[in-house]
């Protein structure tokens, strides 16, 4: 899941440069389409393996490889941070991975990859709703955007309340948002590498070390065959270890330094619409009312917070 915030949790600053490239369309193409697609590769892996450890495989991996990338490009110094620096990495990673991606995928074993995606596409208001809490006193729109955005939100949760998917994979994917917001506030306020690269090359080693601990706890291994595991749920993994974790996150960072925020901001309320498509197009996913009328209120109270917040900034 690399869905409504980077996986880093760094909060993007406003980038100077600006300029609309064709190189800029195709990289916001990539984060569109690549982190609106692995929910779908999210639900594929989970059809054969176990959700804790493979999360934790998927981001280990990623940051081994993130890390040697960062080593190769910038030298071995670039790897180099301080005490505190890497305790508030590894504090934002187990929130991330571990409480974020973890619980979603998790709950996938059980709701729809499309459902999942517009949980999930809440973050934004619980990270206002968190904000809310510390003193900060955001814009009335956003606060309208917020109360809408619940509202969609208990429409998206009618389908566990009555029957129709399992009411405990709901309320995982809940928690997996929450989980996610707050790591993203966390991030705002913790002492984090200067590097993006380096910061969330951390975050998913630590995150990824504790999602295989939460496997390995909750018994995952126990009679494991990775001969049972299918081919296109190793594929599918294999897609979240390059593109989800790697190829989506290193376009992002990219977008930030090349175009401008507010175009940048609107993978947070894309994503969803993309991941429903997907979920629909390739694994059948039903479209019922409460997806399709909770989704549309829910990225629609989204992109009125996004857009409010980006024209206070």
């Amino acid at each position: 899941m690399s869905t409504s915030t980077p996986v880093d949790g760094q909060q993007p600053v406003e980038s100077s440069q600006g300029k609309i490239t064709g190189a800029v369309w195709t990289a916001l193409g990539l984060v569109y389409v690549v982190w609106g697609s692995t929910y779908l590769g999210i639900r594929v892996v989970v059809e054969t393996m176990p959700p804790f450890l493979s999360a934790g495989v998927r981001f280990m991996t990623a940051g081994l490889l993130l890390a040697a990338a960062v080593a190769w490009r910038h030298g071995p110094a670039a790897l180099r941070v301080t005490r505190a620096q890497l305790g508030s990495a590894a504090l934002v990673g187990l929130l991330l991975i571990p409480g974020g991606n973890g619980l979603v995928a998790l709950g996938e074993t059980w709701v729809p990859s499309g459902l999942a995606a517009l949980l999930v596409a809440g973050v934004p208001m619980w990270v206002v709703v968190l904000r809310a809490s510390t003193g900060d006193r955001p814009p009335l729109r956003t606060l309208g955007g917020v109360l809408v955005g619940l509202a969609g939100l208990a429409v998206l949760t009618s389908p566990g309340l009555s029957g129709d998917v399992r009411l405990s994979g709901v309320l995982m994917v809940v928690a997996a948002s929450l989980m996610w917001s707050l790591g993203s506030f966390s991030s705002s306020k913790l002492s984090l590498p200067g590097n993006p690269f380096t910061g969330s090359a951390y975050q998913m080693l630590a995150g990824g070390a504790a999602a295989m601990t939460c496997g390995l706890l909750r018994g995952e291994h126990r009679g494991l065959d990775p001969a049972a595991f299918s081919t296109t749920s190793w594929l599918a993994l294999g897609y979240l270890i390059l593109f989800g974790s790697l190829v989506g996150f290193t376009a992002y960072v990219w977008l930030l330094q090349a175009a401008p925020l507010s175009l940048v901001a609107t993978y947070a309320y894309v994503n969803p619409v993309v991941a429903v498509a997907l979920g629909a197009l390739i694994l059948g996913e039903a479209l019922t009312w409460p997806i399709v009328a909770g989704g549309a209120i829910v990225v629609a109270a989204v992109g009125v917070i996004v857009t409010t917040e980006r024209q206070k900034k």
